[in-house]
């Protein structure tokens, strides 16, 4: 449960920062972002790997032993739940490749920049909160 608060937050910021530059937060706009800015996309898949309960970061901590006890206690809740986690984590792929990696968009390419030394230190925080494993 101490997960929920500094992963969503880092996606959120993420956003945040996005909008930021463009006044927009439609993906199909941000295609091909991590040729011009590496810096936020990695921050951004860290923070989509986390939100995914990927293990080694603190949300797994908390998924995982709930998962076993719902399995224990009823597995078609379980199943149904279990589904859901991996839909919503195709879809965190799905939009991260989308957003980051999709079709590079020419006409916008001057006005990615990277996240400069106060929005780094923000993320800092978020970071180390959803990869540390407690």
């Amino acid at each position: 449960m101490s997960s929920h608060g500094p992963v969503p937050s880092a996606l959120f910021l993420c956003v945040g920062v996005l909008y930021d530059r463009h006044k927009t937060r439609l993906a199909r706009y941000y295609g091909g972002s991590v040729s011009t800015m590496p810096n936020l996309p990695t921050i951004s898949f860290s923070s989509t790997l986390a939100n995914m309960s990927s293990p080694g970061t603190s949300s797994f901590i908390g998924e995982f032993p709930i998962s076993v006890g719902a399995f224990q206690r009823n597995s078609l809740v379980a199943t149904l739940a279990a589904l859901g986690m991996i839909l919503g984590a195709a879809y965190s792929l799905w939009l991260y490749n989308r957003a980051v990696s999709g079709n590079l968009k020419p006409d916008f390419l001057h006005k990615f920049s990277d996240p400069n030394g106060r929005e780094v230190s923000i993320f800092i925080p978020f970071l180390v909160g959803g990869a540390t494993v407690r």
